[in-house]
């Protein structure tokens, strides 16, 4: 899989306000910020964002998936952390 195919298949599941894919392989790390994260768990975060590519983890074309799931708060914080 490539960069634009996971980011379009986030972007119509969850409709986030900011994404960003890097594929090694199949190695992905994605950076979601999304308003439906706002008053859930980390643990429920990675879940909303494993659904929609739980398919290409069953068939091997994502092998290992790191996520950073954040909430517009949250981004900004950490935008702001890491630009600095």
């Amino acid at each position: 899989m490539d960069n634009n195919e996971i980011k379009n298949l986030l972007i119509n599941a969850l409709s986030p306000q900011e994404v960003y894919v890097t594929c090694n392989g199949n190695h992905v790390q994605v950076i979601i910020v999304c308003e439906q994260f706002i008053g859930i768990s980390n643990v429920k975060k990675q879940q909303v964002v494993y659904a929609p590519l739980m398919k290409y983890i069953v068939n091997s074309r994502i092998h290992s998936l790191s996520i950073k799931a954040l909430t517009p708060k949250e981004w900004q914080f950490y935008y702001k952390l890491n630009t600095l």
